[in-house]
Order: structure tokens, then C-alpha cells, then sequence
């Protein structure tokens, strides 16, 4: 009964209560990081913040995008600038470097949305570290870029008025149907035998319960950390679905602006910091995990692959 009305409210949601324009304070003394965000809702999370005063970091894989998107957001903002900052998520040598290109560059971060992602590619792509490809860059990669900018995450809680800063963790409603099988995280027979849609939904999963550690682990010292569904949307995340499967969507799909409601609401209002630990849905709403996402011993177990998994990554 649970997921079933929580599958309902998120496809069908309500009016957005939420207006960004007049619910978002002024931004004029934070720094920000969405990864992805020269596409899709990453693109409409980066302009809302612009126009907030925000100084935001567009993270992502192709600095020509990047650079493109920077350019039109400036258009867009009567001369708002993103900057750019180099990240492939599918390669930890480059979350390594982008995450220390950013320290070097900057002495604060108060909000990381980590926002981009890869959804059901051909189940035969895999990361260049052996990954599949969908838990490599939504989990694996997310979670090292996170850790290596907790450091700078904490020290700058000390130093705002509410003592916290953010991470905002983009799920999906295909978490409802997912769970952890540690033996499809990397390349072998056991991955090549899951769908591309059960793999993809895995990776959701993981996002909500890596969120849902970063809570626990640090909501104490100033973290506040939320997952979150941001609807079904016309966006290139679904470029690598059949055509059938792409036209049933579109029934049901939203533009992209209305993806990025949900996360702003998390990560740029004042209610937005009573949520640490919380998935949130569509349109800026408290929503119904997964209730084995909730799990101690799975997030415990998934955490502690993660920590092995980076700890050995050459500097």
C-alpha cells in the first residue's frame, strides 16, 4: 500500500506550492556545485541559483557543453556567469582531480547537488575503473566526489549562521523497484544477466541509501543530506530508451524547469534544511522511500564497499 501511493503521488503530483523566484532567499554569499548542470534540470538548478546571486560551479565530462551552457545561461541571467569545473563521474582519477581543482579554486562549498547521471545505456558499457556504468557514475563516482569534499563541506557549516550546508542526492521514482546486489556493482556474468531498467533502478537505490548515510554519519556536524525524485521529465536522461518506451513517457512527462523544483526546495530555501536524512518528491514535498532503503545493515554494507573501493585511488 505504501509504494503503491507513493508510485501515485509522484507520477500525478499536485500544483508546486514552491515558487523559486519568491521562495529561494539571496544566494550572493554561497558557493555551489551541480554536477550535470549544463543539461536538463541540472541546467534550470544552475539558473535558478544565478538569479539568486549564487556563485555555481557547473561540473560535468564535456567542457564544450560546458562552456556552451554557460554561455546561454549568461544570456539568460542578464549576465550571471557559471563556472566550469571538469568531472567524469564513470572515472575516479577524474573525481580526484576535479574535486581538488575545486578546493584549490575555492575556500567554501555550502551546497553540493549531486545531480548528473546516466540512465539505462546498453548494459554491456561499463565505467574505465570496471564499473557498470550506471552504478559507477550515479553511486560510486557521486560518492567519491562527496567524500573528498566533505573536508571543505564541514569547515564551511562552521562558519554559517545555521551551522549546516547541504548535499542533494538525485534519485528516482525507479528506486521504489530496486534493491543492492553487490555482485552486479562491477563487470561479470551476474551484471550482464540484469536489465538495463533493473540496473538503472539499483543505482537509484544506492543514491537514496548513500544519501540516507550521509545523514546519519553527519547530520551532527552540520550535513544536512536528501534524496530526491524529480518527476518524469522530457530530458536526455531517457535518450536510451526504445522508442515505445519513450512515447509511453512522454504521456506522462513534464518539462525539464519542473525537475528542478524539488531540488532547489532542498537545497536553497530555509525549510530546506529540516530535512536532513528525507526523500523528497515532486513538486518540493516530503515523499515515501523505499522502506528498505532505510536499512542499517544495508547502508552500513554499502558504505564500507564504497570506503574500499576509493581508498586506493593514486593521488
Amino acid at each position: 500500500m505504501g509504494i503503491t501511493y507513493s508510485i501515485l503521488t509522484e507520477i500525478f503530483p499536485p500544483k508546486s506550492q514552491f515558487d523559486p523566484e519568491r521562495d529561494i532567499p539571496d544566494l550572493s554569499d554561497q558557493v555551489m556545485i551541480v554536477t550535470g548542470g549544463y543539461t536538463g534540470i541540472g541546467y534550470h538548478t544552475v539558473k535558478a541559483l544565478l538569479v539568486k546571486g549564487a556563485k555555481v560551479y557547473i561540473a560535468g565530462r564535456n567542457k564544450d557543453k560546458g562552456e556552451k551552457a554557460i554561455a546561454q545561461l549568461k544570456q539568460e541571467t542578464n549576465g550571471k556567469e557559471a563556472l566550469f569545473l571538469e568531472l567524469d563521474l564513470a572515472n575516479l582519477k577524474s573525481v580526484q582531480n576535479a574535486a581538488a581543482e575545486f578546493v584549490r579554486r575555492e575556500g567554501r562549498l555550502h551546497v553540493l547537488f549531486n545531480n548528473g547521471g546516466v540512465s539505462t545505456p546498453p548494459v554491456s558499457d561499463v565505467t574505465s575503473d570496471g564499473y557498470d556504468l550506471q552504478f559507477g557514475t550515479n553511486v560510486v563516482g557521486h560518492f567519491y566526489f562527496t567524500k573528498l569534499l566533505l573536508p571543505i563541506l564541514l569547515a564551511t557549516a562552521k562558519t554559517t549562521t545555521s551551522g549546516k550546508v547541504r548535499v542533494v542526492s538525485t534519485s528516482s521514482m525507479a528506486h521504489l523497484m530496486g534493491d543492492l546486489d553487490f555482485a552486479t556493482f562491477r563487470d561479470g556474468p551476474a551484471r550482464k544477466k540484469k536489465s538495463t531498467l533493473m540496473l538503472y533502478a539499483q543505482s537509484k537505490f544506492g543514491n537514496v541509501v548513500l544519501s540516507n548515510q550521509l545523514a546519519k554519519r553527519y547530520g551532527d556536524q552540520g550535513i544536512v543530506s536528501t534524496s530526491l525524485h524529480p518527476g518524469i521529465l522530457r530530458t536526455e536522461l531517457g535518450r536510451h530508451l526504445s522508442t515505445i518506451e519513450q512515447l509511453l513517457l512522454s504521456t506522462m512527462c513534464y518539462d525539464p524547469p519542473y525537475g528542478a523544483l524539488t531540488q532547489l526546495w532542498a537545497g536553497a530555501t530555509d525549510e530546506g534544511l529540516k530535512y536532513n536524512g528525507m526523500y523528497l518528491i515532486p513538486w518540493a514535498r516530503e515523499g515515501r522511500p523505499n522502506p528498505r532503503t532505510n536499512d542499517e545493515k544495508t547502508g552500513d554494507e554499502l558504505w564500507t564497499w564504497l570506503e574500499e573501493q576509493v581508498k586506493d585511488i593514486a593521488s
